[in-house]
């Protein structure tokens, strides 16, 4: 049988993995939640575990979700999150620029930091206007040397900085102490309450590396100062909101990526609906075809997209964001609502709009988003293929649980889908 005669959709739910937690009485957020529709799903099908990038590595959303689409990276061959959201937000970005993702964070008087992401729900307009102030403002000493700041979602934002006629060096270390840069891929360090922003530091004995390391810690000096005066913290400040009084980066990265085509790798039209600029790159850099589907939360939209797709499609990619920043904030409840609405507004809609004889669903995560932990970890997630003609393991639900029973096995992320083409094939 031809990839090209399979039809699937596949779907991400952001860091739904978890652990047991006090507030739901010993159990996951994915056990405790009333889950009908994903129950049905999984009673249809088998169900295994995943790690999506390696053991003991806490990943990023963007080394997870390539890895997640079939492509595991040697840690020097990887470009980089913050070239990858670069080009999901389309700034003019060429090989030898610096790209960086950053979070605008809030600092007390003693520059210690008190909220990673300045409350995390930003205003446009105050995002948009300090990033404006910055870039007018900021007095680095190196000459030839533009800066970009591009807020994005929240407060995300991305940092280009390009110096006339020098290539910039992506071998550097992260001034976001919540991340560590291992070999270009971000990985989510295990901090406690007292944090401060670190130092830029070079991670080779080489001039590019030292002189790029000097240029971001120049920036985030520089920026700090335009920050503290800027008008629009003070409007904040008024106001009772949390100041923006630093942009922490990670993720250096100075090149494009170099990858095959996802359609070349799997012979199939693969296409995708995606939100957040991480993942829009992803689909710009794997040359995915991407569908429109309202906003983060416009479910409904998402799953009868998804189920038109299959129209013109094999393949679609969904990711769907909510549980993660749950996770982040330690809101278990909300986490297990969360799971909750998505199972009756996204699954109940897909469901009802295809032909599980015809079509295939795989359920699956990036990482784990433990509440307990408040950030991502290497806990395996659980991953769910169904259709009528999948071979039954006797799963009832999509649970951590029940994934470490299923007849899939353990899984690393690079291996996902393959499996998948492998399960139906073997069954058609």
């Amino acid at each position: 049988m031809d990839n090209s005669d399979i039809h699937m959709i596949y779907v991400l739910l952001d860091g739904v993995g978890d652990l047991p937690h006090p507030d739901l009485d010993g159990k996951t957020p994915l056990e405790a939640a009333n889950t009908p529709t994903l129950d049905k799903i999984a009673s249809n099908g088998a169900i295994g575990e995943v790690i999506s990038v390696g053991k003991g590595i806490a990943p990023e959303s963007d080394i997870a979700v390539f890895n997640m689409l079939g492509y595991r990276f040697k840690h020097a061959d990887y470009a980089g999150r913050g070239v990858i959201e670069a080009i999901g937000i389309g700034i003019d970005f060429k090989d030898g620029d610096l790209a960086l993702r950053g979070n605008y964070s809030t600092l007390d008087e003693n520059e210690v930091i008190i909220d990673r992401r300045a409350g995390r729900h930003i205003e446009k307009e105050d995002a948009d206007g300090v990033a404006k102030e910055i870039e007018e403002k900021i007095k680095l000493s190196t000459h030839d040397v533009s800066v970009v700041v591009a807020p994005t979602i929240g407060h995300r934002v991305t940092v280009r900085i390009r110096k006339n006629n020098q290539k910039l060096s992506s071998r550097i270390t992260n001034t976001d102490p919540a991340y560590a840069n291992i070999g270009g891929m971000g990985v989510a360090k295990a901090v406690g309450d007292f944090l401060k922003i670190e130092k830029c530091l070079p991670l080779e004995d080489r001039e590019d590396s030292k002189f790029t390391a000097d240029l971001v810690n120049q920036f985030s000096e520089e920026s700090i100062k335009v920050m503290k005066n800027s008008e629009i913290n003070k409007k904040r400040q008024s106001e009772n909101k949390k100041q923006l009084s630093c942009i922490l980066l990670r993720d250096a990265g100075n090149k494009y990526p170099d990858v095959i085509p996802i359609n070349e790798k799997y012979s199939m039209n693969f296409s995708c609906i995606v939100d957040m600029p991480v993942e829009i790159g992803i689909s710009e850099v794997l040359k995915m075809k991407a569908f429109e589907a309202g906003g983060l939360t416009d479910y409904e939209e998402k799953a009868r997209a998804a189920a038109k797709a299959m129209e013109t499609q094999n393949s679609i990619y969904v990711h769907l964001k909510g549980p993660d920043e749950f996770g982040h904030d330690g809101d278990a409840i909300g986490k297990m609502k969360n799971i909750e609405e998505i199972d009756q507004r996204f699954f109940k809609t897909l469901v009802d709009n295809i032909d599980s004889s015809k079509v295939t669903v795989i359920i699956s995560a990036d990482h784990s988003t433990p509440c307990i932990n408040k950030g991502h970890s290497d806990d395996p997630v659980p991953v769910l293929v169904s259709g009528d003609f999948i071979k039954k393991d006797g799963t009832t639900r999509m649970t951590e649980e029940q994934a470490k029973k299923g007849s899939i096995g353990l899984l690393q992320g690079a291996e996902v889908v393959e499996k998948s083409l492998e399960l139906i094939k073997s069954q058609i």
